[in-house]
């Protein structure tokens, strides 16, 4: 690798950590978040609206596609991902400047949401210029090692925030983090200093990034007079490039969005919300697992190199399909053992006229639930409780039972007091219990049998991240022509990523919570999964090695 092809995917890399840095310090701070910019609200909306904000970055991410990817293709690479950073780092140190609901009223939500969509945008430019840029200084043969490095920069801008977030929780303690540790200008809360600290990363990435010079693919596209006037029609007007894109989504991209937030987020979501694990525990946890496995992208981007991308995308999703419930029930027993036993051993019954029960799902937490069956049911997979629908004869009122007691039902708060008691009587774990996995800081993990164990099962999940994420950029990459290659790639990436994996968690709630299951949920990514070994394997052809130029 010479000097110059390092820095190319030096400048590249770090100011990707930096835009997924910026767009995980929100959801990793949406309930603080919430509570400064919804406070007009109850406190369950306001995490409601601070989450549906939180979605509106993934739900843009496609249309940032599509408008820088076309702006990449017809001025150039290096010129469209200086912008997308400006306008990250912008939308990022203007949050931490952003006064509450308590000092200009709506317009602070309305001015959040405006700054969320706008780091979207940029992340879905940013993403496909820095890919692109990466892959078309590489040489031919090291096309997967050189940007599997940018492919590290998810996890390492995740581990960034989490690092800043807990160092400050840490030293300051939380009420101040939270709310009253004074700033300037009469903003007050530690929790800004992550966000307004963002300008520094912004400053020396667009530093670095000022210095590098406009892809060679790219000028000898410009010098030859041969650059797409019309991307985006070129791309996706015809069905010769538009199929390609379509099965570049199927036969990869959606695979690969499962596998990979299912390892990441999906994880963290089970332990902290099913297995009900500390959050400091919870996160410790998975950034250890992301620490140790984060080499994996680097390793099997250069094994891409040597075998080709598609069966090595094909195989992580293959594995990880084939392994999900094992793992996940592994997880159970080792993180949380007398939960693990309560699943098992606890029969809850929930008997109601099948017409009276219909569909949890509910992707933005807005829905009100009316019916008895609905109440009841969303109220125990709140909790966690593992139950059975049995139904019964049309017009039988609800009825739950536990080990054959029965809990009266007459309204939802009445029932949601009742059911937690009378869940830790038959054998689920109280709150405090001994036996859930528990450390109180980040080194103190390395002495703990229990959680070290912990840490090689999610370790697992997330090689299956690296297997298929490693030599995806690759992969798009080779799909397309240099004419319209930054638009093309940009959007089945984004499409994959900020929908069909972006919606994993929800998802994956509303089944667990509609079958009474805790692993129904797991069904979402292994069905993905095997869609795209299936796709893959019949549609996508192999195109390492192929010439940038042509």
């Amino acid at each position: 690798m010479t000097k110059e092809e390092r820095k190319v995917i030096i400048a590249s890399s770090l100011g990707t950590i930096f835009e997924w840095y910026d767009f995980y310090l929100y959801g990793t701070l949406a309930v603080i978040i919430g509570k400064q910019f919804f406070s007009a609200f109850d406190p369950s909306t306001q995490a409601i609206f601070a989450l549906l904000a939180f979605a509106a970055g993934f739900l843009v991410r496609p249309f940032g596609a599509l408008v820088f990817g076309r702006l990449g293709d017809l001025v150039g690479r290096k010129y469209t991902f200086l912008v997308t950073i400006l306008i990250m780092g912008a939308s990022t140190f203007l949050v931490g400047l952003l006064p509450s609901y308590e000092d200009i009223g709506w317009f602070a939500p309305v001015a959040l949401i405006v700054l969320r969509m706008l780091q979207g945008l940029a992340l879905g430019g940013e993403y496909g210029g820095a890919a692109v840029y990466v892959a078309e200084h590489a040489p031919r043969n090291r096309r997967g090692f050189y940007t599997s490095w940018i492919q590290t920069t998810a996890t390492l801008g995740l581990l960034l925030s989490l690092a800043v977030i807990v160092t400050l929780r840490i030293n300051m303690g939380e009420e101040a983090f939270a709310t009253s540790y004074p700033l300037f200008f009469g903003l007050e809360g530690g929790w800004r200093i992550p966000f307004l600290a963002s300008i520094i990363l912004l400053a020396v990435s667009v530093y670095i990034r000022m210095q590098m010079h406009e892809s060679p693919a790219f000028t000898k596209m410009k010098e030859e007079g041969t650059r797409s006037k019309a991307p985006l029609k070129e791309a996706f007007g015809t069905w010769k490039n538009g199929k390609i894109v379509l099965i570049a989504l199927f036969g990869l991209v959606v695979g690969q969005a499962v596998v990979w937030y299912t390892g990441q987020f999906y994880a963290l979501f089970f332990l902290q919300s099913i297995l009900k694990i500390d959050l400091l525990t919870a996160n410790v946890l998975i950034a250890w697992s992301l620490l140790i496995g984060t080499g994996g992208f680097v390793f099997f981007g250069a094994l891409s190199d040597r075998v080709g991308r598609k069966p090595v995308i094909l195989a992580g999703c293959l594995l990880a399909a084939l392994t999900y419930f094992p793992l996940f029930h592994a997880l159970t027993a080792t993180a949380n053992p007398t939960y693990a036993a309560a699943i098992e051993n606890v029969k809850v019954q929930v008997a109601a006229d099948p017409a009276t029960c219909g569909s949890l799902f509910d992707p933005v937490g807005i829905r009100t639930f009316t019916q008895p069956c609905d109440i009841v049911r969303r109220t125990l997979s709140q909790q966690a409780f593992r139950y059975e629908k049995v139904d019964a004869a049309p017009g039988t009122p609800v009825s739950v039972t536990v080990n054959g007691t029965e809990i009266p039902f007459t309204d939802g708060p009445t029932f949601g007091k009742a059911v937690g008691p009378a869940m830790i009587a038959a054998g689920y774990p109280a709150a405090d219990d001994a036996a859930k996995v528990k450390i109180d800081g980040f080194f103190s993990a390395l002495g703990n049998v229990q959680a070290l164990k912990v840490i090689g099962i999610l370790t697992i999940m997330v090689i299956y991240v690296t297997i298929v994420y490693g030599p995806i950029a690759a992969a798009l990459v080779e799909f397309f022509p240099t004419r319209i290659r930054y638009t093309a790639m940009s959007l089945p990436y984004h499409i994959g990523n900020g929908w069909f994996g972006g919606l994993l968690p929800a998802t994956s709630f509303a089944i667990v919570a509609s079958t009474g299951d805790i692993y129904a949920g797991l069904w979402y990514p292994i069905t993905f999964a095997l869609l795209t070994v299936v796709i893959g394997a019949i549609f996508v052809k192999e195109k390492r090695n192929v010439d940038l130029n042509d």
